[in-house]
């Protein structure tokens, strides 16, 4: 993206913020692309490595388990998800980018849908053993930040996980920007909404200039045990 497209797209963002819609942006992105996933701009086209890792540490199947893939965008990390079993329900608010995951994956085992984090089905309600969720926190302004994390949190189920992946940064800095990444203490929040902090990364990634993250796994307590 160029410094011209760059302006209009932030310009964009500021408009929908000022009108208290903090993600009706999102869907011009998708349909822009034209159901050509290289035109997403913020998208990989491969699975989060971080994501791909976790998965290959853990002793158990998905098999039989239930997955949401929040945000899911382009479907990368969804498809991997779905690869290790896990039954996976992959939503995101903009419907171009859910046209372009079924144009993309026409085979797959992937429920792709249009929901709104925010006005989730009643079902999804600790729902879910795996929870992911990448960048989507980072996009919102306000007191949105804290509904996001808040309902996500409120996905996983009895002795599930949710994975965070998002950008990072130091409490104070870079206040302005947009996405505005989470500090160490807004990610905590996963804690405060009653799951416990598994495992945790700092990294920077391999840009240039590299750009630091987080990749966190919080987890809910099975049934009938105290959090702890």
């Amino acid at each position: 993206m160029d410094d011209d497209a760059r302006r209009e797209f932030l310009d964009r963002v500021a408009r929908y913020q000022q009108r208290d819609d903090p993600t009706g942006w999102c869907d011009k992105v998708y349909s822009d692309a034209g159901g050509d996933p290289r035109g997403v701009f913020w998208a990989d086209l491969a699975p989060n490595p971080y994501l791909l890792a976790w998965l290959g540490e853990q002793a158990v199947s998905g098999e039989g388990k239930r997955a949401a893939a929040v945000g899911c965008g382009v479907g990368d990390d969804a498809e991997a998800l779905a690869a290790h079993a896990y039954r996976v329900t992959a939503f995101d608010i903009a419907p171009a980018a859910i046209e372009l995951c079924r144009g993309r994956y026409p085979d797959s085992r992937v429920d792709y849908r249009v929901a709104d984090l925010f006005d989730p089905p009643h079902d999804w309600v600790r729902g879910f053993d795996l929870v992911y969720e990448c960048n989507t926190i980072q996009i919102l302004p306000g007191v949105y930040r804290l509904r996001a994390l808040a309902a996500i949190a409120g996905m996983v189920a009895p002795g599930g996980v949710a994975l965070v992946s998002c950008r990072s940064r130091l409490a104070g800095e870079k206040e302005g920007e947009f996405p505005l990444p989470l500090d160490r203490a807004e990610i905590d929040g996963f804690v405060r909404a009653g799951l416990r902090q598994a495992a945790f990364v700092a990294y920077d990634d391999d840009q240039d200039p590299p750009v630091p993250h987080f990749f966190a796994a919080y987890r809910r307590a099975p049934a009938g045990q105290d959090q702890g």
